[in-house]
């Protein structure tokens, strides 16, 4: 898959009201177990990726890095986004199809889960 259908699939689901975006707001959706799939940038800093990794693992939400904070943004329409949270669990289902895909082309070179 190319990663242009990931961050399609993000804007769509922003503009369907289906996202939470930056760190308060991606915990928070976490927390209240709203969130179906969580979407950290690979450039976010190690801080953020482990707070989010783990807080994943506790809430057993599906937890990726892809994509640059600038690409999570520019995908939402909105200004550089660290962290992002897909609410909605069809868009949560085939974006993880594409990343699950898109992990396997790339074996882990960009991205990981």
């Amino acid at each position: 898959m190319k990663p242009n259908k990931v961050f399609s699939l993000l804007g769509l689901a922003t503009r369907a009201g289906r996202t939470a975006s930056g760190e308060f707001m991606t915990e928070k959706s976490v927390k209240n177990k709203t969130a179906a799939l969580v979407i950290v940038g690979t450039d976010a800093s190690a801080n953020t990726k482990k707070n989010f990794r783990d807080m994943c693992s506790f809430y057993h939400v599906p937890y990726y890095e892809y994509g640059t904070k600038e690409e999570l943004g520019h995908a939402m329409g909105k200004e550089m986004r660290a962290s992002l949270a897909v609410t909605d669990a069809g868009f949560a289902k085939t974006l993880n199809r594409y990343l699950e895909t898109e992990m396997k082309e790339t074996e882990g070179n960009e991205w990981q889960k």
